[in-house]
């Protein structure tokens, strides 16, 4: 018997390897497209946000505030694939909020920066639970709200020019109303205080509620407060609207100038919302929402319900909103200052 294999044999062992080969090349082939199939799959399940988004509000139900947030929870809803949900954690001027999101690192936890929180509570408060620029991203500046100057009827004056000669005739005898030290309307009647070079007597009240029934009552002369809250009695005849804060006449009340129009020029007086997310989000997670949010706050939904409350939709890059918070607290800490506001 020869010892050198078959040539038929070799041929035949051959083919078979070779068919073997395509059989496996096929099956890894088929098996690539059907993991092909399913990687979106996958890699949806990995994307972000894989869970429902938390967002913070620091102050209690209703007001600016909640319209704003509700109004961008909605629509990111629509657009991130998982609900956003709006968390109210009202206290201390917003610090005890501020301070458990800045230590969140569950990467689905974003808060509402505000004006109280972002430039007015690191220059009144001797020691802060968090650091609003260390410990925080800005995402997207959402809104701004108008502060409205208002008196109450009984005071005999139209306008900001007659209010002020009004109070500068009567030193030490004019009072405003605002919601408490620090807050928005303390803030606003304090800068037109140092615009316009006036002295009117401060009455913080613990929120705006009080404060407006004393207003509405006759026992305060002034006050300034976000439109949302005044629409409804300057409309009534209540109040008596002599200024806006606003860069423009709002659509509600064009009858009624601005500050800067009245012998002010560059005065702007708004509370405005932001969205913060903590430092510990991960880039990529902030880019994202930060895309989605400036598109929240500019859909038609939102917008009807914003300008609802004579709201600006704004919707600014993490970088536009980051600028605008440097100027805000570098603005706000010389009011501060010259006003010696402290906390409650």
């Amino acid at each position: 018997m020869s010892s050198h294999p078959d040539p038929f044999f070799l041929t035949m062992h051959a083919a078979s390897i070779d068919v073997d080969r395509r059989r496996r090349t096929l099956l890894t082939a088929a098996g690539a497209a059907a993991m092909g199939g399913l990687l979106p799959s996958a890699f949806a399940q990995g994307s972000w946000p894989s869970k429902a988004v938390r967002f913070v509000v620091p102050f209690a139900p209703g007001g600016s505030s909640e319209i704003v947030a509700r109004s961008t929870a909605a629509e990111l809803s629509k657009t991130l694939g998982q609900s956003v949900f709006v968390d109210n954690k009202p206290g201390a001027a917003g610090n005890i909020a501020m301070q458990e999101v800045a230590r969140s690192d569950d990467q689905h936890t974003v808060i509402l920066g505000h004006i109280g929180t972002l430039a007015v509570n690191p220059f009144i408060f001797e020691k802060l639970p968090y650091d609003p620029n260390k410990d925080f991203k800005p995402v997207s500046l959402l809104a701004k709200v108008p502060s409205l100057y208002v008196v109450h009827p009984d005071v005999p004056v139209k306008n900001l020019r007659e209010l002020v000669a009004y109070a500068k005739s009567r030193p030490g005898k004019l009072s405003y109303g605002s919601a408490g030290n620090g807050s928005a309307g303390h803030l606003a009647f304090e800068y037109l205080k140092m615009t316009s070079d006036m002295f009117m007597l401060h009455v913080p009240y613990r929120g705006t509620g009080p404060m407006m029934q004393d207003l509405l009552a006759g026992r305060l002369d002034a006050a300034a407060v976000g439109a949302a809250a005044l629409l409804q009695f300057i409309k009534a005849g209540k109040v008596r609207c002599i200024a806006t804060g606003s860069t423009t006449r709002l659509p509600q009340l064009p009858d009624v100038p601005t500050v800067a129009e009245q012998g002010y020029p560059g005065f702007e007086m708004t509370q405005w919302y932001g969205m913060l997310a903590p430092s510990t989000m991960k880039q990529e997670h902030i880019d994202k929402l930060a895309v989605e949010t400036a598109k929240a706050v500019k859909s038609p939904d939102a917008m009807a319900r914003l300008q609802g409350d004579a709201a600006e939709a704004i919707g600014g890059t993490p970088a536009q909103f980051a600028q605008f918070i440097a100027a805000e607290q570098t603005r706000w800490q010389k009011v501060l200052k010259r006003a010696g506001v402290k906390p409650d």
